[in-house]
């Protein structure tokens, strides 16, 4: 069942699945350089059913333009690899907690680190979630699966 709000600043879609609304009309932002793991993540997207446009961009840097130009719609939820080029992940985060056009879009960091560091910097720089890619394909979809019950359920400001 699909449903439309309509208020006089913002047009947001809804789908109703299982007791469960998600926003369907704003796109996801992924930020990650490889090429395989940003095709498994659309192919997992795909699985469970979303409908969102994902915006791939491969590096922070790149993806702050994108978020900070005014053409560019922004995203309802930014998946963010850590280990990039150019400006790597905890740059983003920086950069993106200090703008505060940006700062209350949710990001779930999606990576292969495991590094204590890594974690401790994500949550200070208040991510929503850190997940570790995993290399078995179900698991993914499962952690996919995951991001999507938790940004489904989560109260948005």
């Amino acid at each position: 069942m699909l449903r439309l709000l309509k208020s006089k600043y913002v047009q947001i879609t809804y789908a109703k699945e299982e007791n469960k609304t998600r926003v369907t009309n704003k796109p996801i932002l992924l930020v990650e350089d490889d090429q395989v793991d940003m095709m498994t993540v659309i192919r997992a997207l795909k699985q469970i059913h979303m409908i969102n446009t994902v915006v791939h961009l491969e590096n922070g840097e790149d993806a702050l333009n994108h978020l900070q130009d005014e053409k560019s719609e922004k995203p309802c939820i930014i998946l963010l690899d850590l280990n990039m080029p150019i400006m790597n992940g905890i740059e983003f985060l920086q950069a993106v907690k200090d703008d505060k056009q940006l700062m209350r879009i949710p990001i779930v960091v999606l990576t292969t680190s495991v590094e204590q560091q890594d974690k401790l910097s994500s949550f200070n720089f208040g991510v929503a979630g850190y997940m570790a890619k995993p290399v078995d394909y179900q698991q993914f979809v499962e952690v996919m699966r995951s991001i999507d019950a938790y940004w489904t359920i989560s109260e948005k400001p």
